[in-house]
């Protein structure tokens, strides 16, 4: 997993509530395993017709957003199933930060160990960012996980709360994985004092 950093990009406004993963990840593109490849399929029923051109009124085949890495969305956002393809299909899409009043559960916890950095603001604070985001290509916005900060184009700030050990981990790159990995020492001596202790397990 990369190292989470700082973000300067704009933002795109999703103000629609309750979006759940089969809205973000249809059920069509959960036949791979590959954490690649599905920014194609990311909200696909909105993005694309039958035939398969784009459709011009969705926010993110607006010329202005095609290349936002940050997401303003409703409240509830990820809902539904719990398919982690939903967060591997934004971060390849190039949606590195979700920001939004709340996040479903499962979705939320799957946005960390993928290297997504989900914020949780006010509705306050959403509908003034949902502003910014609206300006298109004539505003951007900063992320500083570091700072635990949102700075708008106009100098407004908004500080944001998260967990320090996962703060940690998208500082740093570290999954599940690669944090077992740091622990190998600690679990190999666990191991050998329970084989001493407990010979017949």
């Amino acid at each position: 997993m990369e190292k989470f950093k700082p973000i300067n990009s704009t933002a795109a406004p999703l103000a629609i509530i309750n979006i759940d993963t089969d809205m973000i990840i249809p059920k069509d593109y959960l036949k791979t395993i590959k954490r690649t490849g599905l920014g194609k399929g990311l909200f696909a029923e909105m993005r694309f017709n039958e035939d398969g051109s784009q459709k011009p009124d969705f926010v993110l085949n607006q010329p202005a957003y095609q290349n936002a890495e940050i997401l303003v969305a409703g409240d509830n956002f990820g809902c539904g199933s719990s398919r982690e393809h939903a967060p591997w299909a934004l971060l390849d899409f190039g949606i590195k930060c979700v920001i939004s009043t709340s996040f479903a559960d499962i979705f939320y916890n799957n946005c960390f160990k993928n290297g997504i950095l989900p914020i949780i603001v006010s509705p306050q604070q959403l509908d003034m960012l949902m502003e910014d985001a609206e300006r298109g290509s004539n505003a951007t916005l900063s992320i500083d996980l570091e700072a635990q900060s949102i700075k708008g184009p106009d100098g407004g700030e908004i500080k944001f709360e998260i967990d320090p050990d996962r703060k940690h981990r998208l500082l740093n790159g570290i999954d599940d994985i690669s944090g077992s990995l740091q622990k190998s020492a600690a679990i190999k001596n666990f191991e050998t004092s329970m084989q001493q202790s407990r010979p017949w397990i």
